[in-house]
């Protein structure tokens, strides 16, 4: 087993290969101390590394059993990196069904609906990542996002009438228009200009800066 567990580490791809299961079978089979006793098929060498990869490989479930590790992981939205803020204009739902989730894309910056968890894995530093696909979005565009930073319940749009709600410093979620197409990112609160107005159309203007580009925008809108 010594033996075996070496070759593993030193020849890890060629390890599955045919040719190499025989010619390890053979050498088994006819060493010395193995004289008199039943001789070691191919088969039986390619099975040993099959599941001894599969040992080595992160974890991958189902996509329900990725949700309910992301609900248990989650603590409500603190898990999720949601600020005290966000955290009150969202209710705890407490039927799994009703939760709809949000993912940062590593290409873009930009936060996109999540459509399913299609599988989850733990990496060799323990961090948890889940593979999602974007709603709209084909399966070549799926990701592996890590949950702590770049999942979290969905956003939830802020009514002209709650504008009173937002304080400088807060996290918000952007609106930003790119050559190729709009998208939201994260952004940061700078400055607000308060204006009088009623419940239909806020008049208000925000400064806010992007987080991932430390781009600011002077005048950005409720409405």
């Amino acid at each position: 087993m010594l033996e075996m567990e070496n070759l593993f580490k030193e020849s890890r791809e060629e390890a599955l290969a045919p040719q190499f299961c025989e010619k390890l079978a053979s050498s088994f089979s006819y060493a010395p101390s193995r004289a008199g006793k039943e001789a070691i098929t191919p088969r039986q060498v390619q099975s040993w590394f099959q599941d001894r990869l599969k040992k080595s490989q992160p974890q991958v479930a189902s996509s329900n059993m990725a949700l309910k590790l992301l609900t248990n992981l989650s603590d409500a939205s603190t898990s999720f990196g949601a600020t005290e803020s966000s955290q009150k204009l969202k209710g705890n739902a407490s039927d799994l069904s009703e939760l709809i989730f949000e993912a940062l894309s590593s290409k873009d910056n930009a936060w996109y609906d999540v459509a399913t968890f299609l599988n989850y894995r733990v990496l060799c530093s323990g961090e948890l990542e889940v593979r999602v696909r974007f709603a709209g979005f084909r399966n070549t565009d799926d990701e592996w996002v890590n949950v702590r930073r770049a999942v979290r319940e969905r956003s939830i749009p802020l009514e002209p009438s709650e504008c009173q709600r937002v304080k400088v410093g807060d996290l918000v979620l952007c609106f930003q228009e790119r050559e190729e197409r709009a998208v939201y990112c994260d952004a940061h609160v700078l400055e607000i200009n308060r204006q009088l107005h009623d419940i239909n159309s806020c008049r208000c203007t925000f400064v806010v800066r992007y987080d991932h580009d430390d781009i600011e925008v002077i005048r950005v809108s409720l409405t």
